[in-house]
């Protein structure tokens, strides 16, 4: 798959990911909440990993810096 996510998008989301993790490792967020949250982390590293996203592909979205030749 061709990458459409740049580097401060995927930095921006393992972010988030460790950001959740640690809140509801510290019971902060629990419950389905919590649960809900997980899910949403794990897609956002899975994404700022492998450096693309499937919503923005659907919408024609890119936010890789373009290189000028």
């Amino acid at each position: 798959m061709k990458a459409n996510m740049g580097m401060a998008d995927r930095v921006i989301r393992i972010a988030i990911t460790i950001a959740i993790v640690i809140l509801y490792l510290n019971g902060v967020i629990s419950g389905i909440a919590g649960i809900v949250l997980l899910a949403l982390a794990m897609v956002f590293l899975l994404t700022g990993l492998i450096g693309t996203c499937p919503l923005y592909r659907l919408l024609h979205i890119s936010t890789c810096q373009r290189k000028t030749v």
